[in-house]
């Protein structure tokens, strides 16, 4: 079985870009519950992101581009094993 690069790359882009960004907006409306524990990893990872409303639509974008090329080496190498 084969599996498509596009539609693996999209589906997890998506699936992380959304992740991050509901992440986000959670630790912006409990903020002071434990929201710098769980965030402190993303902060860490990629630039320009924060905790915060512009930081959630900058994590959305980072994490799709992120999930999307992990996605893509996790089809392609998939694909390549599959082979054999």
């Amino acid at each position: 079985m084969k599996l498509s690069l596009k539609g693996l790359a999209l589906s997890f882009g998506i699936i992380w870009g959304v992740c991050l960004f509901l992440m986000t907006l959670l630790a912006v409306y409990f903020n002071g519950y434990g929201s710098e524990f769980l965030m402190a990893m993303p902060e860490s990872v990629y630039p320009w992101y924060t905790i915060s409303l512009k930081g959630s639509f900058i994590g959305l974008v980072m994490g799709f581009v992120d999930g999307a090329v992990c996605g893509l080496v996790f089809g392609w190498l998939y694909n390549l094993f599959a082979k054999k």
